[in-house]
């Protein structure tokens, strides 16, 4: 999938923990409250980002666990 194309996104690179690590930070961010409705807005946005990113990593981990009971499933003798 595409990055967004805010400037110096990185964010397709992250790692699940590192996307979920700075999705939280973003969103203490928000919660206490004090930016600018630009800072906010821009925090918005890449929290968004952020939470699609974990969410590809989820769907490609169900994925792969899926395929490796399918795997097992026809391995096992009947």
């Amino acid at each position: 999938m595409a990055a967004e194309t805010t400037p110096g996104n990185d964010i397709d690179a992250l790692s699940y923990e590192e996307a979920r690590e700075e999705l939280v930070g973003v969103v203490s961010r928000l919660e206490a409250g004090g930016a600018s409705l630009e800072e906010s807005l821009s925090l918005w946005e890449r929290g968004e980002a952020l939470a699609k990113r974990c969410e590809q990593w989820l769907e490609g981990a169900r994925k792969r666990l899926s395929a490796a009971r399918d795997q097992a499933a026809r391995d096992s003798p009947e």
